[in-house]
């Protein structure tokens, strides 16, 4: 493990400058006890005395910034953004982030939207980087859509094109486009739905979140906790290389990264109880909550994260290193084998025809390649025109990212596990 973390230091080092912005360098040229803190972080990698979910906040954020103006999300009277709860034949599906959207008008209020328009409002709402805007949008039509447009939650009407290649929606994308061990929904197996949201979740997270807010610290130890739980219960829990190593975490950082409140004492953001809970679309108080399915909203004089700090494919890609640190379980590719606590693992290097083992995983952006790679496997049933689409895409986060080439997954090592062969079916 020591040397995996000298190699992730050096990682960082090579890929901060050019994660910043040029102004941002700039600034911290002309503060040189902000410049020494940003240092600092970066040394502490190496040392790894404490590690911290929110160690990226530090090699990314190393400036507070906060801009009123720039950063306020309008959704009162007269926005045209104000929220309306979803009618009856609108979608909504198991991302409380793209209900709220749609709740509000920055996604269509039907809850069908183009490649572009899941771009524009991830970016403008919440602060998405368009690296990571653009892969997550085009693999969502490439595998659950018509290769152009997606629904956040089931098959679309035919007036939306259901009967025309509009594809089922994400509701319907287990082990696709949605992961086992979710913080607030199901497994599929479990309940027969993967997108309604379980109070009893969302009350132990804020269990596990003391004081009045949540953070990524509290976010990830209750993700190892839903993660034990899965394999506890649920004989069909499956953690794969591209939904567990990557959607699965998303579903927790992308929590904190993009639902906190910013303001000028907390440049970096605050997840209050109340907000996190409005975002869930969950009432009432701790000890007796309550949840409407698809009436999340966005709290009431909010402030996105800062346009200076984009949530890019390396700020998550640091994100799932500081976790996989913490917990290196949740980089355990395999499943339960029909059984409850019958986890199995599978050998990395198996897998990928020994380009990468347990040790090298963990080196530069070799995990960060591996999951994008790996969300190839998830399209047995992607026609050629979106195929193309989602190919061009990777290639462009692979090439940014240079990585190594990895031909194939070797999918028979994942044919064992009933949870992979149900999804793949």
């Amino acid at each position: 493990m020591k040397q995996a973390l000298q190699f992730l230091s050096l990682g960082l080092l090579a890929t901060t400058a050019s994660a910043f912005p040029a102004d941002v360098m700039k600034r911290a040229m002309e503060h040189p006890e902000l410049l020494a803190r940003l240092t600092n972080a970066m040394e502490s990698v190496d040392k790894r005395q404490i590690i911290k979910a929110d160690g990226a906040t530090a090699l990314f954020e190393p400036i507070p910034i906060f801009n009123a103006k720039a950063q306020y999300i309008d959704v009162g009277p007269g926005s045209g953004h104000e929220w309306q709860a979803p009618g009856p034949n609108d979608l909504r599906g198991p991302c409380p982030g793209l209900n709220a959207f749609a709740n509000h008008g920055f996604l269509p209020r039907n809850g069908y939207a183009t490649i572009g328009q899941f771009v524009d409002a991830t970016e403008t709402v919440v602060g998405m980087g368009v690296d990571l805007a653009a892969f997550l949008s085009v693999l969502g039509a490439a595998i659950d859509g018509s290769g152009l447009a997606w629904s956040i939650g089931g098959t679309p009407p035919a007036s939306l094109g259901g009967l025309l290649g509009g594809g089922n929606g994400i509701s319907a994308s287990h082990n696709k486009y949605e992961s086992d061990a979710s913080p607030t929904r199901p497994d599929l197996y479990e309940t027969g739905n993967d997108y309604e949201t379980q109070v009893n979740q969302f009350q132990q997270l804020i269990d596990m979140s003391p004081g009045d807010s949540v953070t990524l610290d509290s976010l990830t130890k209750f993700r190892s906790v839903r993660f034990d739980t899965q394999i506890a219960n649920n004989p069909y829990f499956f953690n794969g290389p591209f939904t567990g190593v990557a959607v699965q975490p998303a579903a927790y950082t992308f929590i904190y990264r993009f639902m906190a409140n910013h303001s000028a004492e907390n440049p970096i953001g605050h997840l209050s109880h109340d907000n996190i809970a409005s975002w869930f679309g969950v009432s009432g108080t701790s000890g007796s909550y309550t949840a409407k399915q698809g009436y999340e909203r966005i709290p009431s004089n909010w402030y996105r994260r800062a346009k200076e700090y984009p949530y890019t494919i390396p700020y998550f890609q640091q994100d799932l290193l500081n976790a996989a640190l913490l917990y290196p379980k949740f980089l355990d590719i395999g499943g339960n084998t029909g059984k409850t606590n019958t986890f199995t693992g599978v050998n990395i290097a198996d897998l990928t025809g020994g380009l990468l083992n347990s040790a090298t995983l963990l080196q530069g952006n070799n995990l960060a390649c591996f999951a994008f790679q790996a969300a190839a496997q998830a399209k047995p049933d992607v026609l050629l025109a979106p195929l193309a689409k989602l190919t061009s895409v990777l290639g462009d986060t692979l090439s940014a990212l240079a990585c190594p080439t990895l031909s194939k997954i070797d999918e028979s090592q994942l044919k064992q596990f009933p949870g992979y062969a149900r999804s793949s079916s």
